[in-house]
Order: C-alpha cells, then sequence, then structure tokens
C-alpha cells in the first residue's frame, strides 16, 4: 500500500436512530471531502439492496428498516415498491448512485456489501421433501421423510422483471427455518432439504458438525443456476453502480469453491477488484485454511487481532502481556491479506457478537492497526462520529475515539518506510518507521503502554541526528532530540499512545 489506503465502515447496526440523522447516502456524498483529507480511501457501505424488514409504525429509520442483511432482491437498491416500501433504511437507488460519484470524485472507493448465503421474505411457499435436523449437529436428522410448506418461492412481481427475469424457487435452496403446515409449536426448526443432488455444502466451517445453514432460506451455492444467476447479477451491479469492490458477508457458511470460482469470473473483466470476506472465528488457523482452500482470493478480516484487543481492553490495568498483542492473528501470518478493525456492527454493544473493545484502549488498538506497515485497517463509524441508541432496555453510548483523526491522520502523512519493533517490555511496546523520500516529513516512532508511564530508547537512523520530535497526538508535552547514533528517547504517558514526528 504505496499511499497507506484507509478502508471505513461507514455505518453501525443502529444508524438513523435518531430523527435527525440524515439518510446514509446523502450523508456519504457530503462528508467524502472531509474524509479524503483524513486520508479514508474507501467505504465499505451497508446492503444497497431491498430487504424483508418493514415496520412503517417506527418513529425513526432505524425502527422503521431492516439494517440489510435479511436480502429479499439483489436488483431492488431502493427503486421498486417491495417488501411495503421504494427506498431502503439509507436511501433510494439515485441517492445510492449520487453518493458513490461522489466519492470517487474525492479518490475514495466504494466497497458494496454483498449477502449471498441467504434469502428473506420469499412470496409464496412450495411443498418441499425434508428432514428436521438437529440445532447443535447439523448432520443428525432427527425427523425423516417431512413434506413441508417452505418460503421458496420470490417472484419479485414489485420489480416486475425489470434488470433480470429470474425466479428462485426450491430447487435453489438447500434448507428453511420455518415449514408453514406445521403447527406452531412444531414449525420452527432446520429443515434441510431431501432430493436427487440435495445436501448441506460439505466444505464449509465445521462448527455444529455443517455449518452451511445460518439462517432464512439458506441459498444452494452447488445448484447451476444460482451460479449462473450470481455471476450475472455480479456484472450488471458492477456496470450499473460503478463500485470498487465488495464486503462478501458469511463466507464460512458458503461452498468455499464458490468465491473463488465467482472471484475469478469477475476479474476477468474488472481485475483491479478488491474482496474482503466475513469468516468471523477468533482461531486463525480456520482463516488460513480458508484462505488455502480459496486460492487467497480475499482479504479477511482479522477477528482474531480484534479478539486480542477486547482480551487486553478487558484485563486488568497492565495485566496483559502488550507483547503478545499480535500473536495468532491474520495480519501476523498473513498481512498482506489481513483487514484489521478494532469493531464492528457485529461486535458493538446489544449485537449477537458483541465484543466490544473498552474505550480506554482503542487509541492503542487503532495505533496498531493505522500505523505499522503491515494490514488494511478499517475504521469503525462510531469511533469517528459516537453513536448513541436503545436495545435490550439499555442505553447505549459509543464516545469518539480520542485523537482518531489525528491518528489517521498521521497514517497518512507519517508511517511510511521501514519498520523496526521494540516489543521488548510487558506492558510498552513501540515501532520506528524511517519514514522515505516519497512522502516529505516522514517518520516517527510510536509508543504505547498499558500500564504505567515509559520511556522507551528506539533507534530511528543516523541521518536524523540532531533533529527533534513532538507528540502528533499531544499527550506528550515537550519535545526529544536524537543523539548522533539515531537513538531518541521516546516517552508515553500511562495507558496512553504517543505517535512522535519530526519537528520541522
Amino acid at each position: 500500500m504505496k499511499n497507506n489506503e484507509t478502508m471505513m465502515q461507514y455505518f453501525h447496526w443502529y444508524y438513523g436512530n435518531k430523527i435527525s440523522d440524515p439518510d446514509l447516502w446523502v450523508r456519504v456524498g457530503d462528508e467524502a471531502e472531509n474524509l479524503s483529507k483524513m486520508g479514508v480511501t474507501a467505504l465499505w457501505l451497508p446492503p444497497a439492496f431491498k430487504a424483508d424488514s418493514f415496520n412503517p409504525g417506527g418513529n425513526t429509520i432505524n425502527e422503521q428498516y431492516s439494517v440489510g442483511y435479511d436480502l429479499y432482491d439483489l436488483y431492488d437498491l431502493g427503486e421498486f415498491n417491495q417488501k411495503g416500501a421504494i427506498r431502503t433504511k439509507y436511501g433510494t437507488k439515485d441517492q445510492y448512485i449520487t453518493a458513490i460519484q461522489k466519492a470517487h470524485t474525492h479518490g475514495i472507493d466504494i466497497y458494496a456489501d454483498v449477502i449471498f448465503n441467504h434469502k428473506a421474505g420469499a412470496d409464496d411457499t412450495e411443498w418441499v421433501d425434508a428432514s428436521r435436523v438437529a440445532e447443535h449437529d447439523r448432520n443428525f436428522v432427527i425427523e425423516d421423510e417431512l413434506w413441508i410448506e417452505a418460503w421458496t418461492q420470490f417472484k419479485f412481481e414489485g420489480r416486475a422483471e425489470a434488470y433480470s427475469d429470474f425466479k428462485w424457487c426450491y430447487r435453489h435452496f438447500d434448507g428453511v427455518d420455518w415449514a408453514a403446515n406445521l403447527d406452531p409449536q412444531h414449525a420452527k426448526g432446520i429443515f434441510k432439504f431431501n432430493r436427487i443432488g440435495k445436501d448441506w455444502e460439505k466444505l464449509v466451517s465445521g462448527e455444529y458438525g455443517n455449518y452451511d445453514y445460518l439462517m432464512f432460506s439458506d441459498i444452494d451455492m452447488n445448484g447451476p443456476e444460482v451460479r449462473t444467476e450470481l455471476a450475472r447479477w455480479a456484472k450488471w451491479f458492477l456496470k450499473f453502480t460503478g463500485v470498487n469492490g465488495f464486503r462478501l458477508d458469511a463466507v464460512k457458511h458458503i461452498q468455499f469453491s464458490f468465491f473463488r470460482d465467482w472471484i475469478r469470473f469477475l476479474k476477468k473483466e474488472y481485475p483491479d477488484l478488491f474482496f474482503v470476506g466475513e469468516y468471523w472465528s477468533y482461531d486463525v488457523n480456520n482463516l488460513k485454511f480458508y484462505i488455502e482452500n480459496t486460492a487467497e482470493c480475499m482479504s479477511l478480516f482479522d477477528a482474531p487481532l480484534q479478539n486480542n484487543f477486547y482480551n487486553a481492553s478487558r484485563t486488568p490495568w497492565g495485566g496483559y502481556d502488550m507483547r503478545s498483542i499480535l500473536d495468532n492473528t491474520l495480519v501476523k501470518d498473513c498481512p498482506t491479506l489481513a483487514v484489521t478493525l478494532v469493531d464492528n456492527h457485529d461486535t458493538q454493544p446489544c449485537q449477537a457478537l458483541e465484543h466490544w473493545v473498552d474505550w480506554w484502549f482503542k487509541p492503542l488498538a487503532y495505533a496498531i492497526i493505522l500505523l505499522r506497515k503491515d494490514g488494511y485497517p478499517s475504521v469503525f463509524y462510531p469511533d469517528l462520529y459516537s453513536a448513541e441508541y436503545e436495545d435490550k432496555n439499555l442505553h447505549i453510548s459509543l464516545v469518539v475515539v480520542p485523537n482518531i483523526q489525528k491518528l489517521m491522520l498521521a497514517r497518512k502523512q507519517f508511517a511510511y518506510g521501514n519498520q523496526y519493533d521494540y516489543f521488548d517490555d510487558r506492558n510498552a511496546i513501540g515501532w520506528i518507521r524511517e519514514g522515505d523520500a516519497e512522502h516529505i516529513g516522514s517518520g516517527m516512532g510510536v509508543l504505547l503502554t498499558n500500564g504505567p508511564e515509559a520511556t522507551k530508547w528506539m533507534k530511528i537512523g543516523e541521518k536524523y541526528a540532531g533533529k527533534m520530535l513532538y507528540d502528533f497526538l499531544g499527550n506528550s508535552n515537550g519535545t526529544i532530540t536524537v543523539n548522533n547514533e539515531g537513538w531518541a528517547p521516546f516517552r508515553v504517558n500511562g495507558g496512553s499512545v504517543s505517535v512522535w514526528v519530526f519537528q520541522d
């Protein structure tokens, strides 16, 4: 990454919780110039497609509309009257296209969030031969030879075959979680379809015996009609919107070979597309196994690193050994394919995968993902803008991460050149970036601690002898001077981070 690209997840689960919140697509366009100045080079936007959930009685956008992961129609970007509304939670089709164009004007790429694992909100049922399987062992059949009414017909009558005449039916799915013909006590469950060639996909996550099934109507990725339609849709979507890549949802539940082949197909015409998959596992070996079995076709979010941040932030003062903060992470083992993050919409408070990094540690975590040479960092919306919402009888206030904009600017301006690590203390760790000739004034020394204040001598280079540095974040007062051998006494306050850059 020659110019230190920085991604931003430009939404959170509860966006639109305030009546004053603007449509997200409008906000993207309004903020694009400012984001570019901060150093943001790409925005991961939420699902732009028509979803199933709509509650017209809600008082705010968040209460009315689905976040978008209960996908209904990939071709409806907020253009057709389907599922009770024309727009999506984030705006209309025209607003979406305008947002992309404005972002591009300011040099920002757009990554679309795509859900291929399942569909929701079917228009009608069909009779399907199925077996009820156990929740915690999807290979264990509880009840065989059941004929159920499954919600598997997707007709998209509101779209009236605009853009595509493809209709989905039971042939395109391999399981559902509801049998409409059974009494309510028995209608809920996991039902695997029985017919020639039908089974759970084999090369998926091994959790629960086989983790093909996640929710709603589970798409059968081994079906040739499905593979053809999703390839056709992608070509249409790329041409229609001009996006620069995809965030791929729930990849561990999808036959591993699908995305390998789908990405190869798209890159023949669009070689510069970026792809990042969500394989949420804290075991780095699971991520490495996926990478190996998909021919390194995509990046993955570094969930193990996020887990390290979480554990460090929840450990009593000074108790976590910071020398191990990068151990068993994707950014350490596969740095070119790691998208690093501190939090996301699934880990935020009140979500099923809640794993929120405590506020005091967030500046340290962001320094690690933004100012080191490896990984593609992703900044989370509430960490830059804050967020406030209510869920599960709790009032949640997420505050802006202190100095987050300065950390982003430090990445843009100073974080270049060779890196030398000083992970030689249990609490205080640091590293040097030497700078390079292409970025005037670049070079820095970063020191952070989860314990008491510290001073660490680090070598930034003889060529800087006599130069003075100051803390770009303003956490440490005064300046430090590089001695004749290229060393300087970098300082940091307790439980803090300092980013030392050249005064001139």
